[in-house]
């Protein structure tokens, strides 16, 4: 116990700061991709249902044969 109070009171370790700032940036990054990534499904969502919305003219579409 007495090491776990002396590393305590010490100071905080180098390397796990670094491996902190270092998951801290990786969390950024996966942050600013899912951002990237959402946009493009939406923007494809869109050109779907657009080109759905074309596809099923029903204005254009021919009587059915019976």
């Amino acid at each position: 116990m007495a090491k776990a109070l002396l590393g305590y009171v010490g100071g905080t370790d180098p390397r796990l700061l670094a491996e902190m700032r270092r998951l801290q940036q990786r969390v950024q990054d996966l942050e600013s991709e899912l951002v990237r990534v959402q946009a493009e499904n939406d923007m494809l969502a869109a050109a779907a249902a657009h080109n759905s919305e074309s596809l099923l003219d029903v204005s254009q579409a021919e009587p059915a044969l019976t």
